[in-house]
């Protein structure tokens, strides 16, 4: 087994886990993430992991939903977990809070329990849970409040060696194989880039040889099975 399969493996093993706890309580849904993403990130780079309704994940991030989220915006000025519901913002917030509580409304997510994460460095993370009929006893927060950080340390560990083990690639040498995924030609991508082609064959060659590609398609097969660039 390759170690992103076992990683991949490890992170399942370790959500479902977590899944079996949360059931008890009605809860079906989970997301492990950072909260603030940095210039050029998106939120769907911050996801360490989740559980989502179908279809939930992809209109979440395509409306940008996380710029107007008050629960995210909750998450980052608390320190204490706490419970949400979708009636908390009835007219409260403007239309693109409307748009997002909506949003949570038509996925069958009538609120949920967050547990923001502040970390040392000045990251912002937190761990969200959530389920159509989900009932949590007061008494049960504690609980689920540390085995929420738990989990969510244990999925940046398994991330963090993932990412430790990934190949380093320069930018030009991910630009070289972005565009040559295009069917950009070397001379093309030269004056895309406005570098010699000369210059783009040398990034093409040292991008195989860090990914152990013998050919220039197999290089570009294996930076986007690695997540290098985005398509």
């Amino acid at each position: 087994m390759s170690s992103r399969s076992s990683t991949n493996s490890n992170a399942r093993s370790v959500a479902q886990r977590l899944a079996k706890v949360l059931a008890r309580f009605g809860f079906e849904w989970f997301v492990f993430t950072g909260l603030a993403p940095l210039p050029g990130q998106t939120l769907d780079d911050l996801i360490l992991y989740g559980r989502f309704p179908p279809g939930f994940r992809e209109a979440y991030l395509s409306e940008k939903c996380v710029d107007f989220d008050p629960t995210v915006r909750r998450a980052l000025r608390s320190s204490s977990p706490f419970q949400w519901s979708c009636r908390d913002y009835d007219g409260d917030g403007g239309p693109r809070v409307a748009e997002v509580m909506y949003l949570y409304t038509n996925f069958h997510i009538p609120g949920g329990f967050i547990v923001p994460i502040h970390g040392v460095g000045g990251d912002e993370a937190g761990v969200a849970i959530a389920g159509e009929y989900a009932k949590l006893p007061q008494e049960a927060k504690p609980g689920l409040h540390l085995i929420a950080l738990y989990t969510f340390e244990r999925l940046r560990e398994l991330v963090a060696a993932d990412c430790a083990q990934r190949p380093k690639l320069s930018r030009r040498e991910r630009e070289v194989l972005a565009w040559s995924a295009q069917g950009k030609s070397a001379w093309e991508i030269g004056e895309i880039l406005k570098l010699a082609k000369r210059t783009v064959d040398e990034h093409a060659k040292t991008a195989m040889r860090k990914l152990g590609a013998t050919t220039r398609t197999q290089a570009v097969a294996i930076a986007i099975r690695e997540r290098l660039f985005d398509l």
